[in-house]
């Protein structure tokens, strides 16, 4: 058996605090020599940005809806086991799923997946004896073979009124009072369209962050906190191992690189990674590796020219409407993109990546800058948010993805296309409601859709086999004396 200490911070509803109390929490831990790994569920690129910045290391996306019990546990595990303890963040209000009226994929879903003990985060500014009825009511919805509820932290509270309460609390609801957060109006993080900014935006993020755990270390009952995280029943040993089918593709694939060594060895992927394009799953970059696959990083806003001898193209997505103007200035790497793309090579570009292949592409203004060309028409600004949320994807033609599978993913942007594509079907959960999207090839996927490759890991590798087959190519035609890149 595996001991995997750890617990989710969740809450009532959004904007309840969780991000920077988890924040807090890890800087907190880091300082005790706890070593923290971090977690978010659900969706969401931002918030796993912040934990990263703490902590120095990749934050990792865990959604019930991307992936079955089995994989969301292995994914866990198997990143979990080399840490001190696991601190997951969860999204929105812990019982909202799919739809707005299930409990499916909601922070609740995670955590009873899991066997995470939930400390709830109450945010309590103007509140006294009236918490109690509040979590009494989140105790009772939880399912009977899913009491996970451990814990409480009254945020935006005071020591005075969490001491008043901490007894009748804990009489009333059985749960521990984990201790509370002041108002700390220094530390409060700005949002934009897509939600916060980024941490890179964040001026003296890790002094606010310090200000946090020192703030913690004071209000919190460590021990107690700790107590229920190394309470978390254990893993069994083989939970943590990648699946056999995806273990076995993986030596196929690598075994192949070897054999053809004289062409190229390993495939190069491109990504690109910089202000405008940051947004990507870290347990999706990993299973590239895991086929084989050698990441080199790339700025489409600052580097003149693409990385030399790579076999695929990977951009994802972010904000590029901030930085459209320096994009289309950096006409070389324009120029060199839609070659690429041109020759053949495999690519992935979702979201703002299929924002940048356009012909055009508006900022907030709607002021349009000239893009890639890639994708005739052009990527404009709506003011509201469209075909957001949850999506599971399939295709009736021949595709990188197989026609007899699905890949899950999700939308979430401000802008649209005059030319979203019509290859593949997005169904959403629940409603069923559907409709065409993406640009897709036997060898590339683009639109706007950010895909979740562990939901279908046969499609990433589907896309390194093409992109070996690419790397042959260019080595036979560099040795008859083309000259590639």
């Amino acid at each position: 058996m595996i001991s995997l200490p750890r617990f989710m911070l969740a809450a009532p509803s959004s904007g309840s605090g969780k991000t920077m109390v988890t924040c807090g929490m890890l800087q907190l831990l880091k300082n005790k020599g706890l070593r923290p790994s971090a977690y978010k569920c659900g969706p969401d690129y931002i918030d796993p940005m912040f934990h990263t910045k703490v902590l120095g290391m990749p934050s990792r996306n865990l959604d019930p809806f991307f992936t079955d019990r089995e994989t969301t546990r292995m994914l866990f595990a198997r990143s979990a086991e080399n840490a001190g303890i696991s601190v997951m963040e969860g999204v929105m209000g812990v019982y909202d799923g799919l739809g707005g009226i299930t409990k499916e994929a909601s922070s609740y879903d995670l955590a009873k997946k899991t066997d995470t003990p939930i400390i709830l985060v109450i945010n309590a500014k103007g509140m006294s004896l009236s918490v109690i009825p509040l979590l009494k009511g989140f105790l009772d919805y939880q399912d009977p073979d899913g009491q996970v509820i451990r814990g409480v932290i009254l945020n935006r509270a005071t020591k005075m009124t969490t001491a008043l309460l901490k007894k009748p609390i804990e009489e009333q609801t059985g749960l521990k009072v984990i201790g509370y957060m002041p108002v700390l109006e220094a530390c409060k993080v700005e949002s934009r369209h897509l939600g916060l900014v980024m941490p890179g935006e964040v001026e003296d993020l890790q002094h606010r962050v310090n200000m946090l755990a020192d703030e913690l270390e004071k209000s919190i009952d460590l021990e107690a906190l700790l107590e229920i995280a190394e309470g978390a029943s254990k893993y069994e040993e083989n939970e943590s191992e990648i699946p056999e089918e995806v273990k076995l593709e993986a030596e196929r694939l690598k075994s192949k690189a070897v054999k053809t060594g004289s062409k190229g060895g390993y495939p190069r992927i491109a990504i690109a990674k910089d202000e405008a394009f940051c947004f990507y799953y870290q347990d999706n970059l990993e299973l590239l590796e895991l086929l084989g696959v050698q990441p080199v990083e790339f700025s489409p806003i600052h580097d003149p020219h693409l990385p030399e001898h790579i076999s695929g193209l990977l951009l994802g997505g972010g904000y590029p409407e901030l930085y459209a103007e320096q994009l289309s200035e950096n006409k070389t790497m324009l120029t060199e993109i839609k070659e690429k793309l041109a020759s053949g090579i495999p690519y992935l570009a979702e979201c703002g990546g299929f924002m940048y292949l356009h012909e055009s592409m508006q900022d907030l203004k709607g002021k349009p800058y000239r893009m890639a060309g890639c994708i005739q028409g052009e990527s404009y600004h709506t003011g509201k948010l469209g075909r957001f949320g949850y999506i599971t994807l399939h295709t009736g033609k021949t595709q990188l993805l197989a026609e007899d599978q699905e890949i899950r993913g999700h939308e979430f942007h401000y802008f649209d296309s005059t030319n979203t594509g019509e290859d593949y079907t997005a169904v959403k959960p629940v409603t069923g409601r559907s409709w065409n999207c993406i640009h897709g090839t036997e060898n590339s996927v683009c639109g706007y859709p950010h895909l979740y490759y562990w939901s279908n890991p046969q499609f990433a590798v589907n896309f390194v086999r093409k992109m070996q087959e690419y790397r042959e190519e260019q080595f036979d035609l560099r040795q008859s004396g083309y000259q590639l890149k």
